[in-house]
């Protein structure tokens, strides 16, 4: 990236307007309800999900959530459950 770049006062063109598609900050900031619950799951899985968390810098527990998250809105895609 070097290379200069020279503007110009050229004429446009062709313009389009182009619809507002971009969510709201207040659909942005959303969190879905949490329930706390208690679950005992195996070394095993609690490892490999500490592990994989640790290489994309983020939070084991999330991943699970998202994991279950995704397998609920595969098992039922039309159903969408909030509370």
């Amino acid at each position: 990236m070097s290379a200069k770049i020279k503007y110009t006062d050229e004429p446009l063109g062709k313009v389009q307007v182009v619809s507002d598609f971009l969510p709201s900050p207040a659909e942005l900031a959303f969190r879905e309800e949490g329930v706390k619950v208690t679950l005992a799951l195996s070394k095993k899985s609690i490892e490999f999900f500490k592990s994989e968390a640790t290489k994309h810098h983020t939070q084991y527990q999330r991943m699970i959530r998202r994991l279950i998250d995704a397998y609920v809105d595969a098992q039922a895609p039309t159903t969408k459950v909030r509370s």
